[in-house]
């Protein structure tokens, strides 16, 4: 059996320290993402990185639960060619690649969602993101602020841990 430690300890990281991304940890995390698989290797991604404060605060602002942006070290926005099943099934397996690679390093990550169409309009505008391409998705990027950030806060309503490997069929 491998090794699953990196995959079981990743946490959703949305409270960060000031401490800078070394550039070459922050291309690591993007050569992951360059080597994430897609369907037909169509590679349908662009990859934007925003350090700018400003456009940080304005990206967290164009979703539901996007706040986290603002005070991210950096973001990656995921640019995607295409709006269909595969096209979405690879976004996904890109903000995986994204999120473990990161958190290789210990640098922490969280999904933001771009929406409504409103917003991924204006989203599009702030990184001059063709309107052919589509922004669903930013990671917010960047160290945790200490153990507290790697920690859900008792009164969310989300649920704790995993569901039994006894819930999984096989036929």
């Amino acid at each position: 059996m491998r090794e699953t430690g990196l995959i079981k300890s990743l946490r959703s990281v949305r409270l960060f320290s000031e401490r800078e991304i070394p550039d070459a940890v922050l291309l690591d995390i993007l050569d992951a993402g360059r080597w994430t698989g897609s369907a037909k290797n169509t590679q349908p991604w662009d990859l934007i990185v925003v350090k700018n404060r400003e456009s940080l605060g304005a990206l967290a602002k164009y979703g539901r639960y996007a706040g986290h942006l603002a005070s991210a070290t950096l973001a990656i926005a995921l640019v995607m060619r295409g709006d269909d099943a595969p096209t979405l099934m690879d976004e996904g397996r890109l903000m995986q690649n994204l999120m473990l690679a990161a958190w290789a390093h210990g640098v922490g990550s969280c999904i933001a969602s771009i929406y409504p169409a409103a917003n991924e309009q204006r989203a599009r505008e702030l990184l001059g993101i063709p309107p052919d391409r589509h922004l669903r998705t930013v990671l917010s990027i960047g160290y945790p602020a200490g153990p507290q950030a790697l920690r859900l806060p008792a009164n969310a309503p989300i649920p704790r841990g995993r569901r039994p490997m006894a819930d999984a069929r096989s036929t």
